[in-house]
């Protein structure tokens, strides 16, 4: 039976191509809202860090009311990096609308999020997004959509896709691009006509797939997901099917359907509605919610496998406990415990001295917002360098493969190739337009990604717009370049002082700044040379009560360089960790003292 009274959407696309701004221009012409609802642009993208980044982190559910018809709409990242959310909220849809840059065209992320879509069997509808850019090209977008469906093999259904033009910053949908029209609806309209309303069994036994947990306070976890088949019920019993394949026997506190931005209680929901079921026992995703009587297991999600592992263990440092709440290794086992039950794309390994974890994730955005959330929740902890994961495949190593593109100006296309090329990548294509730009298309194993984003924003003036996801195992190749200098290391504790690095600034670039507090075996800066050289920070001058004119130097320092959480993590070396604490990202060595550093080597070389 088909449910005509129910869409269930999910809206994805690259980052920045406009998910979350078309999100608020649906909510804003719904006529649901008072304007003081809607306050600020991104209302989806609620929490700090997304708010402070700019990009959408986690998948956000809401539902509007359209022509009699309740259209449940997803919002996903767009980020290559949390693929993971995308590929398990899309159980939940019928049909997804690919949103396209008028101007940019598909990028990596779109080819991704679109194999997942047609993977899954959903029917895909094209936006072509900011066609009110003045250099958009939109005919050009839609051959180019269509040629991705080609390569993708989508069946001549598929190919037969709706399409419409929008701007999502203006609030308006069309098919004419003569006539840009004045609202979102014609999108509407055209979700409706498109998407298949849900092919339900009510009468069938209780099965829901759990895609999404949410925690609260008061009442525990809240399990999100939607009713393939039958009923459920508010105080109902239903059986939690594991995945080692357990069955527990659990009561439905509350079932809440999505209205608007949040959530409302009822008293019942069928098939094809999208729920959140509160009461569950311990319940994680990819569990089955099944009818009590005839339980039946659904098919678990199943993502993709990380291609980055970083090592995270307490910290050792001398300055350890003077910022954060949570110091120690349980504290630290049990958050990334806590962090696997919703972070589906996420893998914890306990290390054998019991102190560490490797943790392995899609990317380095994917494991800094991890950390950046600890931070702030009040943990202090330091992170190794990341190293991708290797496989062994008919006998041979293999290593994972991106697919960079660049976009820089065509004077600069040089340094860009020269800066991917040095790291083992290599050039698929080039194109050049009327405005300056390149498009440059590399194959790059993954591990010459960490560190090169810095160079060619460097290498570029800050002009180079940077794109990759994964694309394959591949043999591993050479040698990658490894970071050209060598670092500044403090041979004493205490605090940072100006006249100590004024001596040191012909041959360093600094870290920190007079006043900061250092210990023995922390990175202060970096050297002009390729070695390390041990420094004391905190040595003063000498005073005496005899002055001439013009003994005492003026010290001029530059500012130090601010390291942020990303930057730091593609920094450091294998030797190196980097020191987070919630007030504030220090680099040191794992071995603090110049005796335990050198007794590491002799032992490495003759190893």
């Amino acid at each position: 039976m088909k449910r005509e009274d129910v869409r269930n959407i999910a809206i994805i696309a690259h980052v920045d191509h406009g998910k979350t701004t078309l999100v608020d221009a649906l909510l804003h012409q719904s006529g649901h809202f008072r304007d003081s609802q809607l306050k600020g642009d991104c209302i989806l993208d609620s929490n700090d860090l997304e708010r402070e980044r700019g990009i959408t982190i986690l998948a956000k559910n809401i539902a509007l009311m359209y022509k009699g018809v309740k259209i449940n709409i997803i919002d996903t990242p767009g980020h290559a990096d949390f693929g993971g959310e995308v590929e398990r909220v899309l159980r939940m849809a019928d049909g997804v609308l690919i949103l396209v840059d008028a101007f940019e065209g598909p990028r990596p992320q779109t080819r991704f999020v679109l194999k997942k879509a047609l993977e899954c069997g959903l029917k895909p509808l094209v936006v072509i997004n900011k066609i009110d850019r003045s250099d958009c090209r939109p005919d050009h977008v839609l051959s180019e959509m269509f040629d991705l469906f080609v390569e993708l093999d989508a069946d001549d259904e598929t190919l037969d896709f709706p399409y419409i033009y929008a701007s999502a910053r203006e609030g308006f949908a069309t098919h004419d691009l003569d006539n840009f029209g004045e609202s979102i609806h014609p999108l509407l309209d055209m979700v409706l006509e498109n998407v298949p309303a849900p092919d339900v069994n009510q009468d069938a036994p209780l099965t829901m797939m759990v895609t999404t947990l949410e925690w609260s306070e008061y009442v525990g976890r809240v399990a999100t997901g939607r009713i393939n088949s039958g009923k459920v019920r508010t105080g109902e019993r239903v059986t939690l099917i594991k995945r080692n394949g357990d069955h527990l026997k659990c009561t439905v506190d509350s079932v809440e359907l999505y209205n608007n931005l949040g959530r409302a209680p009822v008293d019942e929901a069928s098939a094809g509605d999208i729920v959140a079921l509160v009461g569950l026992d311990n319940p994680e995703i990819g569990d089955t919610v099944a009818c009590a009587e005839k339980p039946q297991a659904l098919i678990r999600i199943d993502v993709d496998e990380p291609t980055l592992s970083m090592l995270f263990t307490i910290n050792s440092s001398p300055l350890a406990g003077q910022d954060g709440k949570y110091v120690t290794s349980r504290n630290l086992r049990d958050r990334l415990m806590r962090e696997l039950e919703s972070n589906v794309a996420l893998r914890v390994a306990e290390r054998e001295d019991k102190d560490s974890f490797s943790v392995s994730g899609r990317g380095i955005l994917h494991l800094s917002v991890l950390i950046e959330q600890m931070r702030r929740e009040g943990y202090e902890l330091s992170v190794g360098k990341p190293e991708v994961i290797r496989k062994k495949i008919d006998g041979k190593w293999h290593e994972p493969f991106e697919s960079l593109e660049v976009d820089a100006p065509s004077e600069v296309v040089g340094s860009v190739m020269e800066l991917v090329c040095a790291r083992r990548g290599q050039m698929i294509d080039m194109t050049s337009s009327e405005t300056g730009m390149s498009h440059l298309k590399f194959s790059i194993p993954a591990r010459g990604l960490i560190g090169l984003r810095t160079r060619l924003l460097n290498a570029t003036r800050g002009e180079a717009i940077i794109n990759h996801r994964f694309e394959a195992y591949k043999a591993t190749e050479g040698d990658v370049p490894r970071r050209a200098n060598g670092v500044l290391i403090s041979q004493d504790k205490g605090q940072a002082v100006g006249y100590a690095l004024w001596k040191l600034r012909d041959r360093a670039e600094f870290f920190v700044g007079p006043g900061a507090d250092v210990y023995e075996g922390m990175i202060i800066g970096e050297n002009v040379r390729n070695n390390d050289l041990v420094v004391n920070p905190i040595r003063g001058k000498k005073l005496t009560n005899v002055r001439a004119s013009g003994s005492d130097e003026n010290m001029v320092l530059k500012p130090p360089r601010d390291m942020s959480l990303e930057a730091a993590l593609e920094y450091i070396e294998y030797d190196e960790y980097v020191e987070i604490t919630p007030k504030i990202i220090r680099l040191r060595k794992i071995h603090l003292t110049e005796n335990e550093r050198k007794r590491n080597q002799r032992t490495t070389t003759a190893e």
